[in-house]
């Protein structure tokens, strides 16, 4: 009897110490499966899973203030002073126009809404969207919900009735920002706007000769939702932390689709962009190949000048895949360094030597150091871990918005880019969760 009584009390004292022990080793294993869909939607040092982002002005030296001032100053340059590319119509609307080329583009346009929702310019936002949806998005046909590219803005005809399919990847993104940010009931109702955009895509099934945005085979962004332009694509369209974006807010069914577009752009990437200059052709085929058009020949210009801001972006948010994204950021600065910090031209081959074919932009065909590449550079500084790559940190900070020695001026698309810069630079540019 009294073995009886001693075995029971050890058991009980055996399940006691059991129990204590499991509550301890199971309390970080709550806390960790709590975090879990964090950490598959990010590295844990991403800013999704922090809700931290990079200010590498400041980490270098710059007051906030000086930071502060230098963005207000290219906003105002932009939207509000005497060389802005922002035009309001009446008290409702306002447009971006490439003033250059007497037109407004979903390109600009989209631009300028992410800008308005991410510095909280919320009468900017609401006049460009009232405005694109006005005059540039379809309301029926099999373009529906679709928006045409470009419109000249003095005659008020649209340019092509035809999409570019990055326009409304940003439109959908910065609304779906807006409804984080202010909700849906001032005015606009933001989350339907963007799901109206993507169930319209969801619905193109070639009918009309209109596909969806995304291949759905390849499951990546097309050039042009229409045609043989469904069949390949621009790299600096994809934008794997917009798919990952898609995926948490959009709730439209399609979660898993969005976040194997984002893997997929990532493995892309790496296909696409030379293994030694980093260096990526304007357009290219799915598989990374460069694809050659009746205009222009394969190589690295306008459009790939924001291939190293799209890398940046997507390791800062959500940091899953790190490792080739800091070798392409080491690779790609290096060969701009090689060629000179203040005088690296703004087009190239892929391996890096000079192009026959010069992409006009201005009067004539010309290379230059442009400050809109000046600019995207600079947000590899984000992903590069040597410590030499403050100085094209420094170069951005010292460019100035201005006109080249040769008096071309573009301050839609190197100004965008270079505003952009500055945003990803000081930690502005962000993931706009739910408030």
């Amino acid at each position: 009897m009294k073995n009886q009584i001693i075995n029971l009390i050890t058991n009980k004292i055996q399940i006691a110490v059991i129990l204590i022990f499991s509550i301890v080793l199971f309390k970080p294993f709550v806390v960790i499966g709590q975090g879990k869909s964090n950490l598959e939607r990010g590295n844990s040092q991403a800013s999704i899973v922090t809700g931290k982002y990079h200010n590498l002005f400041l980490e270098i030296g710059y007051s906030q203030n000086e930071i502060d001032a230098k963005i207000a100053k290219a906003y105002y340059d932009i939207f509000e002073g005497s060389n802005r590319v922002y035009f309001a119509v009446g008290d409702s609307m306002a447009y971006v126009s490439d003033i250059k080329n007497h037109d407004a583009r979903t390109e600009g346009l989209s631009y300028g809404m992410m800008i308005a929702v991410q510095l909280n310019k919320k009468e900017v936002f609401d006049k460009i969207w009232r405005w694109s949806k006005k005059y540039l998005q379809h309301q029926s046909g099999p373009r529906e919900g679709y928006f045409a590219w470009s419109i000249n803005t003095e005659t008020m005809k649209k340019n092509s009735e035809g999409s570019a399919s990055d326009g409304e990847l940003y439109y959908v993104t910065s609304l779906l920002f807006a409804a984080n940010k202010w909700g849906n009931n001032t005015g606009i109702n933001y989350y339907n706007e963007a799901r109206r955009i993507l169930d319209a895509m969801w619905k193109k099934d070639g009918t009309g000769n209109i596909y969806n945005l995304l291949n759905t085979e390849h499951k990546q962004i097309t050039f042009v939702p229409e045609g043989n332009s469904y069949n390949w694509t621009d790299p600096s369209y994809h934008l794997p932390a917009f798919y990952e974006v898609w995926a948490l807010y959009a709730k439209d069914g399609h979660e898993d689709f969005y976040k194997e577009c984002a893997d997929t752009s990532r493995v892309f990437l790496h296909r696409a962009c030379h293994p030694v200059t980093g260096l990526n052709s304007d357009y290219t085929e799915f598989s990374g190949t460069p694809h050659p058009t009746r205009w222009m020949p394969p190589g690295f210009r306008y459009d790939s000048w924001r291939v190293p801001m799209n890398i940046a972006m997507d390791y800062t948010w959500f940091g899953k895949d790190k490792a080739w994204q800091e070798d392409y950021a080491k690779r790609f600065q290096n060969f701009l360094r090689s060629k000179g910090m203040d005088t690296y031209d703004d087009q190239f081959n892929l391996d890096g030597t000079k192009p026959d074919f010069i992409l006009q932009a201005g009067t004539v065909p010309k290379l230059r150091h442009s400050i809109g590449l000046v600019a995207t550079a600079a947000t590899a500084s984000l992903v590069n871990k040597d410590k030499n790559k403050v100085d094209f940190v420094k170069a951005v900070w010292n460019a100035k918005l201005e006109p080249y020695e040769d008096g071309y001026f573009d301050p839609y698309y190197d100004g965008l880019m270079y505003l952009f810069s500055l945003m990803h630079l000081s930690g502005k540019y962000q993931i706009i969760q739910p408030q």
